[in-house]
């Protein structure tokens, strides 16, 4: 597994959690990081996004709630979830695109999770109400 998201779980509506995304056998330096969820019966959608120089963007239902941030020295990025509710619930995760640094976050949420060069596993979470 070259890209491992965690962190998943079960929490009540306004609580909170944090996905990391993991990477190994290559460095995240020079990639954009996306975050995608699906939930059941529901098309996958891009919840945010990172870029390798940490410009960030977020769809409008997560915007305010959501973190989206990166340790390159822990080859790791991670999505801060705050006030979470019950249509957050879905499995999540994380992709990764090699880019120039210039390219931003916002330039690369339009591409889909399948063009990316990496995606991870997913992550389920569910908001309990």
């Amino acid at each position: 597994v070259q890209l491992q998201a965690s962190g998943g779980g079960l929490v009540q509506a306004g609580g909170s959690l944090r996905l990391s995304c993991a990477a190994s056998k290559f460095r995240l330096d020079d990639y954009a990081i996306a975050w995608f969820r699906q939930a059941p019966g529901m098309k996958r959608e891009g919840v945010s996004w990172i870029s390798s120089d940490g410009t960030t963007y977020y769809t409008d239902s997560v915007k305010g709630r959501f973190t989206v941030s990166r340790d390159n020295g822990k080859n790791t990025a991670y999505l801060q979830m705050n006030s979470l509710k019950p249509e957050d619930t879905a499995v999540y995760y994380c992709a990764a695109m090699r880019v120039p640094n210039h390219i931003t976050a916002q330039a690369v949420a339009v591409i889909p999770m399948t063009e990316y060069d990496y995606r991870g596993q997913g992550t389920q979470v569910t908001v309990s109400s």
